[in-house]
């Protein structure tokens, strides 16, 4: 009598059952839907479900469930095209004090979802979708950091009372002009003591006054590239997270490039609006001592000023030099402003930005403050029949203020024109501004019916091949053949029961994945039944025979998965996009055909042989 012990078996039914669980959910498809989601001061309640209700009954667009969940209203579509529909007719009636996002939502019950058993996510080619390939702008942020180190010398020179000193930026980092020897030597020794980040050395005289050529470490440079593109992908996730889009995909690619896919995301237009989207606030000071009409006629204006242009055309001469930027900003919601009843966008400052406003304000009391809106467009040009991309700058005076007194992290920025306006503005500053602009150089957009048709051939694949697996080892092996598909059977359920459990996205390379690890699934067992098959040969009794199988045969199974592992591992660490995909997918299938094709397989062939002491002879 083969005696297997019955923890195992009761293991094996265990796991199995919570597989089935887990795995059922993948079945129900999502369906397209639309999500509402609150601006600042509005509510998600019933009177707003009502008017949605009122604004799809007034269009005739048919839809499924409405529901209010985590302080967000999200209503079900039969098909894409009411889901586009409802969108569009919710933004127009809801106006710009919500958020309206497409998306996709679960059907699984929700006794199911309660316990963590969800459907697996489906990637980009599978549900159909946006894809966008960004380029980061690094030379923007390099310039903005030259222009940081121009202001910070020429505070190191006035404060070590040397006169007649200029810095200025050159085509190779700065160029600063001393009176004499003396005082070069005196900033070349400040800048080394005080600004590390810089390399100094002697230049070439202009005219009778010496000169230091000043760049910026590599190590530095280096760094600021790093930093850059980290804080636009963090800043592209909030502005998605914001718009609640399903699963978003934004990782880096390579040094200055970053990858963004919308699944379930139809409108490149609205997408790309979100994305490029680079408007940013920057406080500056008003220079009050140029006087701005002459200025303007004559073209000269001092070098640490410039002329800015109000949306009328009007001008006025600002200090170059930025007090805080929206990359200090902690928060921000459009308003009403309480003394003119204007709208207005209030702002919340860091602690650094706050720092810097109180020094200001401390000191510039009574003098004047602008606010300058910064946007940039991308723009796309055909030259000889070359696709040349650029970009539009725009630099717009949306306020300018007398400072009544001192102030840091909290206060009110006004002179816009509508409460679309400050809204618009307020969840642009609120999701974060980009640290340096990007341009999108490649975008694609895969159809839902091209995801479904996916989803169909991928589908196809994996039953094709589990079948003929299937026939062919029930005819060769016989009744062991059928154990072992069982046993090919478990598999699959567990690996689509583990990629669920922890999301796991899957695409169509995860669907190869799957496929490779059903023909490499039954490997294990075709190793077991012919070492059964040799200890038969042998003349040893069957119940002898079975044992020595499975134990013989360990050594080889645990080698050979071993080596695929080690495979899998390494196009997993090296890989990204669809390979990884494959990598993670091929993983989890290794370890759990390891399972079934051993323990599984011996548990079962444990109950249908093990009972027998008078066995003769095996069906293998």
């Amino acid at each position: 009598m083969n005696d297997y012990p019955r923890w195992k078996h009761l293991l094996v039914a265990l796991v199995t059952v919570l597989g089935i669980l887990y795995a059922v959910p993948s079945l129900f498809q999502k369906q397209p839907a639309v999500q509402v989601i609150a601006n600042k001061g509005a509510l998600i309640d019933e009177a707003l479900k009502e008017r949605a209700l009122q604004a799809m009954q007034e269009r005739k667009i048919s839809f499924g469930g409405i529901e209010i969940k985590d302080e967000r209203l999200q209503v079900g579509f039969p098909n894409t095209d009411s889901q586009l529909a409802a969108a569009s007719a919710l933004r127009t009636d809801l106006g710009d004090k919500y958020t309206v996002a497409l998306n996709l939502a679960s059907t699984v019950p929700q006794w199911m979802r309660m316990i963590g058993a969800n459907s697996m996510p489906l990637g980009l080619d599978l549900q159909g979708g946006v894809h966008f390939l960004m380029q980061v702008d690094q030379k923007s942020v390099l310039d903005a950091q030259e222009q940081r180190y121009v202001d910070d010398i020429r505070s190191l020179i006035r404060d070590r009372e040397i006169r007649n000193a200029k810095v200025s930026r050159a085509a190779q980092g700065l160029i600063v002009q001393a009176a004499n020897d003396a005082d070069r030597d005196a900033i070349a020794a400040a800048i080394a003591r005080d600004l590390l980040d810089l390399n100094v050395i002697d230049g070439p005289s202009i005219g009778d006054q010496p000169t230091l050529n000043v760049t910026v470490k590599p190590e530095r440079i280096k760094a600021i590239a790093d930093q850059t593109i980290k804080q636009n992908v963090a800043t592209l996730r909030n502005r998605i997270n914001s718009l609640g889009v399903a699963e978003p995909v934004i990782v880096q690619q390579g040094s200055d490039r970053i990858v963004v896919e919308l699944p379930g995301v139809q409108d490149t237009a609205e997408a790309k609006k979100l994305l490029g989207a680079t408007a940013t606030l920057e406080y500056r000071a008003v220079d009050e001592n140029t006087n701005v009409a002459e200025a303007v006629r004559t073209g000269s204006v001092p070098p640490d000023s410039r002329i800015y242009y109000w949306k009328d055309g009007s001008p006025a001469v600002l200090k170059k030099k930025v007090i805080v930027t929206g990359d200090e900003l902690v928060d921000a919601s459009s308003a009403v402003d309480e003394q003119t009843g204007t709208p207005a966008v209030s702002v919340v400052l860091n602690s650094t930005g706050a720092r810097k406003m109180l020094d200001f304000t401390t000191q510039n009391v009574g003098k004047g403050m602008a606010v300058v809106l910064v946007e940039r467009t991308p723009e796309v040009r055909i030259v000889d029949g070359k696709e040349v991309r650029s970009a539009k700058i725009t630099e717009e005076i949306i306020n300018l203020a007398t400072i009544r007194g001192v102030f840091s992290n909290r206060f009110q920025t006004t002179g816009l024109e509508s409460m679309k306006g400050a809204s618009d503005l307020a969840l642009m500053l609120r999701s974060g501004s980009l640290a340096a602009p990007v341009d999108i150089v490649q975008e694609r957009v895969i159809g839902s019916t091209l995801g479904a048709d996916n989803i169909s051939k991928g589908v196809t694949a994996v039953l094709v091949g589990l079948a003929l697996v299937v026939v062919f080892v029930a005819l060769y092996y016989k009744v062991f053949g059928l154990i072992a598909d069982v046993a090919l059977l478990m598999n699959l359920i567990l690996l689509v029961a583990i990629l669920s459990v922890f999301q796991a996205t899957l695409t169509l390379p995860g669907i190869a994945g799957i496929v490779l690890t059903l023909g490499m699934a039954i490997d294990a067992n075709v190793l077991i039944c012919e070492r059964i098959r040799e200890e038969l040969r042998n003349g040893i009794t069957p119940q002898a025979a079975i044992r020595a199988g499975y134990e013989k045969a360990w050594a080889t199974i645990l080698d050979a998965n071993v080596t695929h592992l080690i495979a899998a591992f390494g196009l997993m660490t090296f890989g990204s996009g669809p390979i990884r995909g494959f990598a993670i997918t091929l993983t989890i299938g290794i370890l759990t055909s390891m399972f079934t094709s051993v323990t599984g397989t011996h548990s079962l062939v444990a109950l249908v042989f093990g009972r027998s002491s008078k066995l003769k002879s095996l069906p293998v």
